[in-house]
């Protein structure tokens, strides 16, 4: 995000200094990693195939996206791809052409996808393959929406060397740091009926700072009117923080807080707190 989402170098709006940036006004660059990234893909019984394993993995940046994978297409198992009649157009990129994989019984469709003959600039893309991660089922239990959770595992599996990956493949050049502060940090709810409640009140906050977004404040939820909370069912995942739970407030809007109950590394000493942000909810921070 930090290359490609304002105010990054390759976003459609760059910041201002002493500089400028040439080139179009949405941008593309390849970037190689060092990561062995792998996919495995589950047939629905138990069994799972590996559909690609790469040492050769390059990350694409694009102006106003989040980065994707891209590998050499002879890392694919060529057994395993089907035919596909997709095609898509990119101006930037040039003609798409798609292959799927079955695994067992299974077919993931559109999973990987081809420039064989891309734009002028864009040479690099002829040999290589995009993979489409957002087909793969991937999440979690605890990361699924409760209503449409069948609390089955998930079948799919992408790795970065031995680690598994948890969202979009992450950026090097994002950030987040999560920094204990003992400035006071209130969130206010100003309520419908006029009344404003204090919901949070503490000098132990954490401050998440991540590249590109404003910071964020997670209160100990000591600190804070849990009795007002209620569970809800949402998730969301964060491949730099984990897998967000939320509570609305009783009388008052859904999904107002969240807490990362299994935070990663780099959110960890936010681990447990609650982070509240809603229209109607006001922080100060002194």
């Amino acid at each position: 995000m930090a290359l490609t989402f304002p105010p990054g170098p390759l976003s459609s709006r760059p910041g201002t200094g002493n500089f400028t940036v040439d080139g179009p006004a949405h941008k593309v660059m390849l970037a190689p990693t060092d990561k062995r990234v792998r996919v495995r893909v589950g047939d629905g019984s138990g069994g799972a195939r590996t559909v690609l394993d790469s040492t050769g993995a390059v990350l694409l940046h694009e102006s106003n996206l989040l980065p994707v994978y891209y590998v050499p297409v002879e890392d694919l198992d060529d057994a395993a791809l089907v035919p596909s009649d997709t095609r898509t157009h990119c101006p930037f990129k040039g003609d798409a052409t798609y292959a799927g994989v079955r695994v067992g019984d299974r077919v993931v469709e559109d999973l990987f996808w081809f420039y064989r003959d891309p734009v002028e600039g864009m040479e690099e893309l002829a040999g290589l393959a995009g993979v489409a991660l957002d087909r793969l089922d991937l999440l979690p239990p605890h990361a699924r929406d409760q209503e449409g959770d069948d609390g089955h595992d998930p079948l799919d599996a992408v790795l970065e060397e031995d680690a598994v990956l948890l969202g979009h493949p992450r950026d090097p050049y994002h950030r987040v740091d999560a920094v204990p502060s003992s400035r006071r940090v209130v969130v206010t709810w100003h309520r419908d009926d006029g009344d404003d409640v204090v919901l949070a009140d503490t000098t132990r906050a954490v401050g998440v700072f991540e590249t590109a977004l404003p910071v964020r404040w997670y209160v100990p939820q000591e600190d804070v009117r849990t009795d007002l909370l209620l569970e809800s069912p949402t998730r969301t995942v964060c491949p730099y923080k984990g897998v967000a739970h939320y509570r609305s407030l009783a009388g008052g809007p859904a999904d107002v807080a969240w807490t990362y109950p299994d935070a990663l590394p780099e959110a960890g000493p936010a681990q447990g707190m609650l982070c509240l942000l809603a229209d109607g909810l006001t922080t100060t921070v002194e």
